[in-house]
């Protein structure tokens, strides 16, 4: 049996959504962070050379890397709504979000998070520098390509509900983590209303609820930090 092994606060939420989406069997092996580092305990990072999570384990496979996993899973499921197969007019769409989730979404908040981290743990008076220098690297190049792709978030969730399509897919799934890390450092702000309402959509899927009972958490926070 899969088993998903899940640390609070992380990516691996996105796996457990998936499983209860599916109506999957599975068991799930639940880790909490170092309440002073907020890293992940030494016995979870065993389980993958990186010692990020997601990890998935099947029998001997260990499997980690969210997208991975999630194409691994649905395998099982080739009849499932949450992957558009060839042919079908949702498949481009779910397939550019699903990709941008990592590609493009993540990447630049990865980009944010490490000038935030050298400029707030660089003694002065080198952090004031560095402040002033990542000052421009936000405005010429992390702000234009945030906005831009909120932009087609905010357009694409105009003409249809779900990132994926009409109907939830994995695209929707594997946003979860980037989009909630945004919302929490008021990114949207409440100034897109087919994001907001995405938001909303999500929530009230009895397969969300499920998971964020499971989760056992009072609400959606995610960190960066494995």
């Amino acid at each position: 049996m899969l088993t998903l092994h899940h640390l609070e606060y992380s990516q691996s939420f996105r796996i457990l959504w998936l499983l209860e989406a599916l109506g999957a069997e599975y068991e799930l092996k639940s880790y909490n962070r170092d309440p002073e580092t907020n890293l992940a305990p030494d016995d979870y990072k065993a389980l993958s050379p990186l010692g990020t999570a997601p990890v998935v384990t099947d029998g001997e496979l260990v499997l980690a890397e969210s997208n991975a996993i999630i194409d691994y899973v649905l395998d099982a499921y080739p009849d499932s709504d949450l992957r558009p197969s060839a042919g079908h007019p949702d498949r481009a769409r779910h397939l550019f979000w699903f990709h941008a989730a990592q590609g493009s979404l993540m990447s630049i908040q990865g980009v944010a998070m490490v000038l935030n981290l050298l400029e707030t743990r660089t003694p002065w008076p080198i952090s004031a520098l560095l402040k002033a220098i990542f000052g421009q690297v936000r405005k010429l190049f992390v702000n234009p390509r945030l906005d831009a792709l909120i932009g087609e978030m905010e357009k694409d969730l105009g003409t249809q509900p779900f990132f994926g399509g009409n109907n939830l897919t994995a695209a929707d799934i594997t946003l979860v983590y980037p989009m909630y890390a945004a919302r929490d450092k008021g990114t949207f702000d409440g100034k897109y209303p087919n994001i907001s309402a995405w938001f909303d959509r999500i929530e009230a899927l009895p397969s969300f609820i499920a998971a964020r009972a499971k989760d056992d958490r009072p609400r959606i926070a995610f960190r960066f930090e494995n």
